[in-house]
């Protein structure tokens, strides 16, 4: 049997759904996930809702291993925005630490003004330093940075090949890639591709599409090769947790119901592919918690 991945999901599958941080974090123990991935931005939560979310994770046995950081400003041309954000990715990664998770992810921005203002080389480089900086930050609370490969038309990482160009760049241990296998389906990735991230993938997301639109959808509802993506994610030595994300959706109220879905295929493929044990035949059913925050 191959090396064992623990099987994780995103807090952002709740926003939206009436769900409290706590009941969030049971749901998806019950559900039956091995580990939690918060999306929840440090500069909108207090001191207590921080430790709410660690104490709750604990109390319930789900470590938290990673954390989603949208920072498109590292890319802004005006200095006083970039350095909002590298502030706020720092409180990302201070966050992090205090959850004793594994990594930030992050979403670099896109390539803009038709290369008018800024060339591709330039702003590249704008994103690489800032990263850089970054990088030796999360070294130093023990962290790892993930960067998210986008797969549209301006992203500044946008194929394989240009998160790889990307981490070698940067130049720091600390720096990996996430592999998000629809991302990876969207950008044209051949299965072949992905060895190019071979020793460089710190996390990977995985959801389904369309194969045409970025869609977020639970495995098996769209046409999403899953797979044999997670099989050729495993040849590159990934050891580690597949995180499902699901979020936006138009019926939030269903959500539950998704994320129930995503848990049963995600369960069942990584079986399949040799890298977790046995699926249970159904989701643990749902026990009644007490409303509001613990």
């Amino acid at each position: 049997m191959a090396q064992a991945l623990e099987l994780g999901m995103i807090s952002s599958a709740w926003h939206g759904t009436g769900l409290t941080i706590a009941d969030g974090i049971r749901k998806a123990k019950e559900i039956g996930f091995d580990t939690y991935d918060v999306a929840e931005d440090p500069l909108m939560l207090d001191a207590d809702e921080q430790r709410l979310i660690k104490q709750t994770c604990a109390e319930v046995g789900l470590p938290i291993r990673s954390a989603v950081c949208i920072a498109l400003g590292l890319v802004d041309f005006t200095p006083a925005v970039r350095r909002f954000t590298v502030d706020r990715c720092k409180a990302f990664i201070d966050q992090q630490a205090y959850f004793e998770g594994r990594n930030v992810l992050l979403v670099l921005g896109e390539y803009y003004a038709d290369l008018q203002v800024y060339s591709a080389e330039k702003i590249f480089g704008l994103v690489v330093d800032n990263v850089r900086l970054l990088s030796e930050y999360a070294a130093s609370n023990g962290l790892e940075l993930a960067i998210e490969l986008e797969p549209f038309e301006n992203s500044i990482v946008g194929d394989v090949h240009e998160v790889a160009r990307f981490i070698r760049e940067v130049d720091h241990p600390a720096v990996k890639a996430n592999a998000d296998i629809s991302h990876l389906h969207l950008s044209g990735a051949s299965f072949d591709d992905v060895a190019v991230l071979a020793g460089m993938i710190g996390h990977v997301h995985v959801s389904d599409c369309d194969g045409k639109v970025h869609g977020d959808l639970p495995p098996g509802r769209g046409v999403t090769p899953i797979k044999e993506y997670l099989q050729a994610i495993v040849d590159t030595g990934f050891t580690g947790t597949v995180s499902v994300e699901l979020e936006r959706s138009p019926k939030p109220e269903k959500m539950v119901e998704l994320v129930e879905d995503a848990y049963r295929a995600t369960a069942a493929i990584m079986a399949e592919t040799g890298v977790r044990g046995a699926v249970a035949e159904a989701v643990v059913p749902t026990r009644a918690h007490p409303a509001g925050r613990a």
